[in-house]
């Protein structure tokens, strides 16, 4: 989708108009260089009432003498707010048909650069198929849509750089979602890599490192090891830098990349096994952040680590009892071959270390008990710091990703630390609170600032985006698979919070 800005009323193509509860006419602002015959039908329909505007509805005008129009609804105006012209964007390309065709010129009556940003970015967001293994009939193939933006003169400066930056960051979430709804017989640990590795290319200032697996060995990175080494496709860790030589601490962001997740020796149920493509979604969040970084063109100092394993029973998998040795020099007793994300996580976290960082956030599909606690409608957030985690919390806030703080007791830590023959479990000691006890876990594995050992804790939080990644169907801004959740939210929070 390429989405431009002008001022003026030329109308090309569909004319897509916003309207708010209650609209008994065309606004008068907007009525400039629309056809009589178009007005005429649109008035008609908005005073019969057969147009109520709510949020997210639309309605159709196709034929005529006057051209085409699509009616957006923004709920009742006193309610609207950034977030309902992102979802009304958003909703344009959910219905918009062959018949309307690709190009489309929205105007706004009333609406401020900011909520005319958002509208386009509903429209970017939502401009997404992953459909790369269809065959298409050349009949069926269209062009790319070409939205043009009409607004007035004073406001072309702001809104046009403003569309940018979104739709650079929309790349980002296409990317995670590209990412996750690949097949895991193409997306493999060493596929991520390579993909990472050529996509670094395109940039003077990113640099991107592969630790393999034999690598991976020899550093005594024993949780990413002991989780892949059962697949014939071996684990590997992507350390990706952007901006790495300025000077200061930069942020630091970590995630969980298992490519496909049979749970191991501990199988899995068949049923629905498929969707366990999508359990890298965290490292699929952190590629794409990455990527909606660096193509805005952001200048500071961000670094990212992503743990990539694929999780296959076979005579060379690890076993439930076996109790393995991290990269921090922590021992892990395996209980469950399923809980195999905090493992590779465990070395992922601790390498963070190395590059000073000024915090670190992880991302992983973690687990079903998060599911369970908050359903498909907000992210689990965790951290050992009350403020960092309340600035998470508002940036996706801001971008209307909702993640939700969750309590981090000394009770949790406690029932993951009281293995009888290890430093740390890998799971809790009953069902109940399994988000916690995952989360209490990890924060083993987060080191002191420079590895001092009575050192105060890097600034740490950890996002279980197990219910969020995919399965979201509240979420307007996809229409199915993976959802590319958080990398707006981490490209506000590292840009502006």
């Amino acid at each position: 989708m390429k989405v431009s800005v002008s001022p003026g009323h030329n109308i090309n193509g569909t004319l897509i108009l916003p309207l708010f509860e209650g609209s008994e006419a065309v606004p008068e602002s907007l009525e400039a260089g629309l056809h009589n015959s178009l007005k005429g039908q649109i008035n008609r329909i908005l005073d019969d009432g057969d147009f109520k505007a709510k949020l997210k509805s639309t309605m159709s005008i196709i034929g005529g003498e006057g051209g085409k129009a699509m009616l957006v609804g923004l709920g009742k105006e006193a309610d609207c707010d950034i977030h309902a012209y992102r979802k009304a964007g958003a909703a344009v390309i959910a219905n918009r048909k062959k018949a309307h065709g690709t190009e489309l010129t929205a105007r706004f009556s009333t609406a401020s650069i900011e909520e005319m940003g958002a509208f386009a970015e509903g429209m970017l967001l939502r401009d997404y198929s992953y459909d790369h293994y269809k065959q298409q009939d050349k009949d069926d193939e269209e062009a790319d849509i070409d939205v043009r933006i009409n607004c007035n003169d004073e406001q072309e400066a702001g809104l046009s750089p403003l569309i940018k930056i979104h739709a650079g960051v929309a790349s980002g979430v296409h990317l995670s979602r590209d990412l996750g709804n690949c097949p895991p017989n193409d997306m493999y640990p060493e596929a991520f890599a390579d993909q990472a590795w050529e996509w670094a290319k395109q940039f003077d200032n990113v640099e991107v490192t592969i630790i393999n697996y034999a690598q991976a060995v020899k550093a005594g990175m024993g949780g990413l090891v002991a989780v892949g080494m059962g697949s014939e496709r071996k684990p590997c860790m992507v350390i990706f830098e952007l901006n790495r030589d300025k000077k200061g601490r930069g942020p630091m962001l970590v995630g969980k990349g298992i490519t496909f997740d049979t749970g191991g020796i501990s199988l899995k149920p068949g049923a629905n096994m498929d969707e366990m493509k999508y359990d890298m979604g965290g490292s699929a969040t952190v590629f794409g952040t990455m990527q909606a970084l660096a193509s805005t063109g952001y200048s500071g100092k961000v670094s990212a680590i992503t743990c990539m394993a694929e999780n296959m029973p076979s005579s060379n998998a690890q076993r439930p009892g076996d109790v393995i040795k991290t990269l921090s020099g922590k021992t892990i007793e395996v209980l469950n071959t399923d809980a195999e994300g905090r493992l590779v996580l465990s070395d992922g976290l601790w390498k963070a270390g190395e590059f000073d960082p000024e915090y670190i956030i992880d991302f992983a599909t973690l687990t079903g008990a998060c599911v369970v606690a908050l359903g498909h409608e907000a992210t689990g957030l965790w951290s050992n710091d009350d403020d960092f985690r309340t600035r998470i919390h508002e940036a996706g806030n801001a971008v209307g990703e909702l993640a939700w703080p969750m309590p981090l007791l000394p009770a949790f830590e406690k029932e993951m630390t009281d293995s009888k023959i290890a430093d740390t479990r890998n799971l809790g000691a009953g069902r109940w609170g399994g988000a916690n006890t995952a989360a209490a876990f990890l924060k083993q594995f987060v080191p002191n600032r420079n590895y001092e050992k009575d050192g105060e804790q890097i600034p740490w939080a950890h996002m279980d985006i197990a219910g969020t990644y995919w399965g979201a169907k509240t979420n307007s801004m996809v229409g199915h698979g993976a959802t590319g959740i958080h990398v707006r939210t981490i490209y506000h929070l590292i840009t502006q919070g």
